[in-house]
């Protein structure tokens, strides 16, 4: 993807957007942020810590990402493991409960177009909710 269609790389407290995972490579740009852009339709932009419950209930609803799909170099995740959500499903998560962990400097801005900010800082991991 060129690097002229990203939005500016900027976390959701205004700070430059820090890396999400590059083991497993995350983000809709496969580049370790949850950079976005117009091609991004999903807003793969909240950096979430995967949990069981979570992954279960993202397969339960379609999309598995638990398991591997070695046809797409994707090993499949696990519990502990980060990755740019999109952010309607963030907000799902939390609407049942089941949302996971978030590095809110690891969240792009534009992910509060949809999730709002105090419901983030509900979940974020305590070294990053300053």
């Amino acid at each position: 993807m060129p690097q002229d269609d990203r939005l500016v790389s900027v976390n959701v407290l205004g700070g430059p957007l820090k890396p999400c995972s590059l083991d497993p490579i995350t983000g809709f740009y496969r580049n370790g942020c949850c950079d976005t852009g117009p091609l991004d339709r999903g807003q793969h932009t909240v950096c979430a810590v995967m949990t069981e419950e979570f992954l279960a209930m993202s397969k339960y609803l379609g999309n598995d990402l638990s398991t591997p799909r070695p046809e797409f170099g994707f090993a499949g995740l696990k519990a502990g493991d980060q990755w740019c959500l999109c952010a309607e499903r963030f907000l799902q998560a939390h609407q049942e409960a089941a949302a996971p962990k978030v590095r809110i400097a690891s969240t792009h801005q534009s992910a509060l177009n949809v999730v709002p900010l105090a419901v983030l800082l509900q979940y974020a991991l305590p070294e990053d909710a300053h």
